[in-house]
């Protein structure tokens, strides 16, 4: 990105600028950065973006070739970056491009190492690293699995018979081999015998005793919280090895779980509140791809509205919230293994796919990574009230063509169902998907008789068919979207917002007489056209004039 296009953008996680700056705090600055996602740091630049100019370093003028030197000369281990020197606004910006610690992390030469982040009140800014952020990121950046460690004087006695009675009963039911071995055979197979040592801290992860964790694994905690209106207030602590751990925290959240029943066609039909594979691979997700150098417990909570699991430590390298679908990188492959042997999660590595799989058939929203940042996962799965007319029409429309929908095709039927009608522009925006891959669907979904299309070129709208609402059993569905006249209803909420200042998402929806999703559509259209601009956030948003 160009240095004019950075300095409109301001401070982000990424982009630093700085005033002016000495040698040592030049090389902090740019660890920093190195240790997050790396980024631009920009010198000569004032924190509101007003160019001053940076004085020259080193000599007369400043030459680039040199600060660059400086910079792998000052750090451990030796940070390359490029630095180029500017004429911004008149003025001399000296620009340094840092690239992410590969591996990491990056630290002075006098052992200061420090990681960007966002602070309490929004910006970012630069804060040291915890011993256990450090030992982490070296971990994860070098492609060690911390289960590989060795257990300093941990033996064969910390571990828990019962624990590898309890895996080789999960592998035989799995149609797995290693539910014939001995104990220390499994280890081997396992991995979790080291070169130096007869215990692994994986090993004691999965089969120690209770004592055994506590102390060579101290952060291997999880807390379950019921915070239902009407729940029990269940807050338990649990701390043992971690298949003990996750049949605990299942038994919790099956205990809580409720069906919705339903006729589709001739057959009844029970819809979890959580479906099992949804729980499954939260549950498994959590336990195998944590961090247990970092510090925190796992959190597993039931409310009236979310099933939330967080987990200390983000997403490991090259995966993020955008390609989670189609990324799969276990951040221990030791821990991974051992739970696919035992059948305790997907063994194609494609759980997060079948938990959007069956949110969507239980007539749910997707699970959600929104909330995640650099140090802690968090996946919230909606438990609102089931869409029940989208799941009687896959389980009829399946049924009888003997052929289920892709994942991306529930996608997009879940998506136009929720919104009343969509552009494959509108579509292609809110499922992240390709422009052709959207066209692609859409298309196949129309010969199949799910969808129908009104309009021509970039306007042409995707709504369900008749056929869908007929499957079901809401016939007046259909008429109700096929009268809906997107023109008289932008009409009426640029009536209301002139009449009375402003609109909420839930007000429009109620002018409209359409659910608040459809609101958001018709609202987005409006704003797209300049006519209403979006103001505040969350529950303080509206849109003006």
């Amino acid at each position: 990105m160009k240095t004019i296009d950075l300095l409109a953008g301001g401070e982000t996680l990424t982009v630093e600028f700085k005033r002016d700056i000495n040698d040592r705090d030049l090389v902090k600055a740019a660890a920093c950065l190195a240790n997050g996602d790396g980024g631009v740091l920009l010198v000569g630049v004032e924190d509101d973006g007003t160019v001053t100019g940076a004085k020259p370093r080193h000599g007369a003028s400043t030459e680039p070739h040199r600060v660059a030197a400086f910079i792998m000369n000052s750090t451990e281990p030796p940070l390359p970056v490029d630095v180029a020197v500017e004429s911004v606004e008149g003025a001399q910006v000296v620009r340094i491009d840092v690239p992410r610690a590969d591996p990491g992390p990056v630290g002075t030469k006098d052992g200061l190492f420090t990681k960007r982040v966002i602070a309490t009140d929004g910006r970012p800014q630069c804060l040291p690293m915890t011993a256990h952020e450090i030992v982490s990121m070296g971990l994860v950046t070098r492609g060690q699995d911390f289960a590989a460690a060795v257990a300093r004087d941990a033996t064969m006695d910390d571990l828990d018979p019962r624990e590898l009675d309890r895996f080789r009963t999960l592998c035989r039911a799995a149609g797995d081999s290693l539910g014939s071995l001995a104990d220390v055979d499994i280890l081997k197979a396992l991995g979790l015998v080291p070169m130096t040592a007869p215990v692994s801290i994986g090993a004691v992860l999965l089969f120690g005793t209770r004592a055994a964790v506590e102390r060579w694994v101290p952060n291997a905690e999880f807390l379950f919280q019921d915070l239902r209106g009407h729940g029990d207030g269940t807050n338990e602590r649990i701390v043992g090895p971690l298949l003990q751990s996750a049949d605990q925290m299942r038994r919790l959240i099956d205990e809580r779980n409720t069906t919705t029943e339903l006729m589709a066609g001739l057959h009844r039909v029970e819809v979890p509140l959580i479906p099992s594979v949804t729980r499954r691979e939260a549950l498994a997700n959590a336990v195998v791809h944590r961090d247990y150098a970092a510090v925190g417990p796992t959190v597993v909570q039931v409310t009236d509205e979310e099933f939330v699991v967080s987990n200390p430590g983000g997403l490991p390298p090259g995966v993020t919230i955008a390609n989670i679908l189609d990324q799969s990188r276990p951040r221990s492959p030791l821990l991974a293994s051992a739970f696919k042997r035992a059948g305790l999660v997907e063994r194609k590595g494609k759980g997060v796919n079948e938990m959007f799989e069956q949110q969507l058939r239980a007539g749910r929203g997707v699970p959600d990574y929104s909330r995640s940042t650099p140090d802690s996962v968090v996946v919230t799965v909606p438990l609102g009230t089931a869409d029940l007319d989208l799941v009687r029409f896959l389980l009829v429309w399946e049924d009888e063509r003997q052929r289920p929908l892709t994942l991306d095709e529930l996608r997009v039927v879940h998506d136009v169902k929720a919104s009343g009608s969509a552009t494959s522009a509108d579509l292609t925006e809110a499922l992240g998907l390709i422009p052709q891959t959207t066209r692609t669907i859409t298309t196949r979904l129309v010969e199949r008789g799910i969808l129908e299309a009104r309009g021509n070129g970039r306007s042409r709208r995707f709504h369900l068919t008749a056929r869908f609402y007929d499957l079901a059993q809401d016939r007046n569905a259909y008429v109700r979207v096929m009268g809906a006249d997107p023109l008289q209803q932008e009409r009426m909420i640029r009536d209301y917002v002139t009449a009375y200042g402003s609109i909420t998402r839930s007000q429009a929806a109620q002018l409209c007489q359409v659910s608040p999703v459809q609101a958001r559509t018709i609202l987005k259209r409006l704003v797209d056209a300049g006519a209403l601009r979006l103001v505040g956030e969350r529950r303080t948003s509206k849109y003006v004039v």
